[in-house]
């Protein structure tokens, strides 16, 4: 299924493959044209600034909560029902160690807060939770991205190495 969208694009391949090129030209326009600095580090708003910054020119709901269930494969992600909540709860929880970052990160994955794009946007946002609070990021080269959807927070302990 493909999502309405702003370029007007039905076919699943040509959309999947502009919507890859897009966001990853603004991913880099964020960090180079200093952007990234209005980021509301660890919080469900700072997040929401980063997926529209990346999304804003493919997806009318850029940046907003989801109005609906989804899930991926068998697991379902947070329910539409109890998703504020969620993010509140996961805008509270403390980002000062590893080990409470990568749970922020793990619980912010399960609430998968927008309809498409939460992966691109959310480990921009991780990586910018451990820079900021431990002077540290992911290689993602090295997370495989299969295993870090399944167990995000294990794969990340192994597979990771961190740049200063």
């Amino acid at each position: 299924m493909i999502l309405e969208n702003k370029l007007n694009i039905m076919h699943q391949v040509e959309h999947a493959k502009a919507e890859e090129k897009i966001s990853k030209l603004k991913a880099k326009q964020l960090f180079d044209s200093g952007d990234i600095k209005n980021v509301e580090v660890g919080t469900f708003a700072g997040l929401s600034f980063i997926h529209a910054y990346l999304f804003d020119d493919i997806y009318h709901f850029a940046g907003k909560i989801r109005d609906v269930n989804i899930a991926k494969g068998n697991f379902r992600f947070a329910p539409l029902m109890y998703l504020k909540q969620s993010l509140e709860h996961i805008d509270n929880m403390p980002q000062i160690s590893f080990d409470e970052i990568i749970e922020k990160y793990v619980e912010m994955n399960i609430a998968h807060p927008f309809r498409e794009g939460n992966g691109r946007a959310t480990r921009i946002w991780l990586d910018l939770i451990l820079k900021t609070e431990i002077k540290q990021v992911v290689d993602w080269n090295l997370v495989d991205k299969d295993g870090n959807y399944s167990a995000p927070c294990k794969n990340l302990r192994i597979q990771a190495h961190y740049r200063v």
